[in-house]
């Protein structure tokens, strides 16, 4: 008799927790979907809905780059590679995300078209930087070429033929590979010069130039967006050689510019010797600051873009994820705001000290995007963390909702108002100002809450 009431009890308090569990379920799913309908709601009436149709340019095609703080086009417009091929991406991506909103994919078409007839160099090949509005060619944007231009290009055109099986654009994003694969790569070393000539031929040579230029170097910054642009394309192109370049940058990326300590180096020689200023004076480190510091968001953006390069790849290598999780944990231990959240913009490990100190306390708009979208993917697969990254993912968005997005304007702040205000009164848009961080960041996180949490899936 006793041990029937024993299992009785037993039973009772299995069944309490089972249902303990299933409420704490049904409410921690809840708050999820919630917070996708918060999100979704922003990207609908705070971002896309601002730039698009407003960005198009009905007289010369392609897209405005320059917006005011209240967002209105100004008089004077330039276009370059890098914020057309991102407009491509961004209006190709909403076009499938929304294929009841069919002006979209109409507004990427147009996109290319600007693309194809005004930035391909049809003599040397490869994509210029600039024009002006029209689509002429300005000389600043034809004497030198980059890595980072072209790999936003073949971008931006991968995902518009993935929304529109326009067979033009994927026959322009495979020339610009190869072109890219024939003057741009390094055979010896690996990896990709960044600077190149107008005829393609790397700029490798920095006798004659300062010591803050950044030409003849390699780079960080080029080479996540090269593995960026590769896993882009490698989705709709399964070209071996393609996918070998990918994997190359993959493995550079992780093993060769992530530190020990979890961050990026920035720049390089050819050889991949680091650039490092740290045995110099702090005026010489001061004036070469973009060259050498800690750059809490490229290190947060580069965790997501090796965990979905592996993804596309399809290799399950235990190590991409372990040097991903380091790197948003050095960013959280050392670059995270801890009162009111968001990422400074950077850090650096002075000689003799094993701990980084804060150099630049403000928090750029891009960064707190991927640091949003990179804090959920590392919630849903470390949920039990002593990081607690749910909980610094919802401290996130309620920091971008405060200081980062326009509540009146619409759109980002170039910055967190929390350090600089006077970002209220700054341009909305420019050449390095287009909604494609943003909008890639808060479509991941509603795409990710709205499914049960799942390890396997990026």
């Amino acid at each position: 008799m006793k041990a029937k009431t024993q299992i009785c009890l037993y039973g009772s308090v299995l069944t309490g927790l089972l249902i303990l569990s299933s409420f704490f379920s049904h409410h921690f799913n809840n708050g999820r979907q919630q917070l996708a309908n918060e999100i979704e709601a922003s990207i609908q009436t705070q971002l896309l809905n601002k730039w698009y149709p407003a960005a198009v340019d009905l007289k010369h095609g392609g897209f405005l780059s320059n917006f005011s703080h209240d967002f209105k086009a100004e008089e004077k417009q330039e276009k370059m590679i890098v914020s057309q091929s991102r407009h491509i991406w961004t209006t190709a991506k909403a076009a499938m995300y929304y294929p009841e909103k069919e002006d979209y994919l109409e507004m990427s078409r147009q996109g290319f078209l600007f693309l194809e007839d005004n930035f391909w160099d049809e003599e040397f090949g490869g994509f210029y930087t600039l024009t002006d509005q029209s689509g002429e060619v300005l000389s600043s944007g034809a004497e030198v070429k980059t890595a980072y231009g072209n790999a936003f290009a073949v971008f931006g055109l991968a995902a518009y033929f993935q929304a529109s099986g326009d067979t033009a654009a994927l026959a322009l994003a495979q020339k610009a590979f190869h072109w890219l694969e024939a003057h741009s790569h390094d055979p010896v070393h690996k990896g990709f010069f960044q600077s190149l000539a107008r005829d393609g031929s790397p700029l490798i040579d920095r006798t004659a130039l300062p010591s803050t230029s950044q030409i003849g170097y390699k780079d960080q910054n080029s080479s996540i967006h090269l593995l960026e642009a590769f896993t882009e394309l490698y989705q709709v192109w399964r070209d071996p050689l393609l996918g070998e370049r990918l994997k190359e940058m993959l493995y550079l990326i992780r093993d060769t510019m992530v530190t020990d300590k979890g961050y990026l180096t920035l720049f390089f020689l050819p050889n991949w010797d680091p650039v490092s200023y740290r045995d110099s004076t702090q005026s010489l480190i001061d004036q070469h600051h973009s060259l050498d510091h800690v750059s809490f968001g490229h290190d947060v953006e580069t965790a997501y873009l090796m965990l979905e390069a592996a993804h596309v790849l399809g290799i399950e290598d235990p190590k991409i994820m372990e040097v991903a999780k380091k790197m948003v944990d050095h960013s959280l231990d050392y670059g995270w705001d801890r009162k009111v959240g968001g990422f400074y913009d950077g850090g650096y490990y002075f000689k003799g000290e094993e701990e980084l100190t804060i150099v630049k306390d403000t928090k750029n708009w891009w960064a707190q995007a991927e640091g949003l979208n990179t804090l959920l993917i590392m919630a849903d697969y470390f949920p039990e963390d002593k990081m607690a990254y749910f909980e610094k993912f919802q401290q996130q968005w309620v920091y971008i909702k405060k200081y980062i997005i326009d509540q009146e304007h619409g759109e980002w702040y170039a910055g967190g108002l929390d350090k600089e205000p006077h970002h209220q009164q700054t341009r909305k848009g420019h050449i390095w100002k287009t909604p494609y961080h943003n909008f890639r960041s808060l479509a991941n996180c509603v795409q990710r809450l709205r499914l049960e949490p799942d390890h396997s899936r990026l």
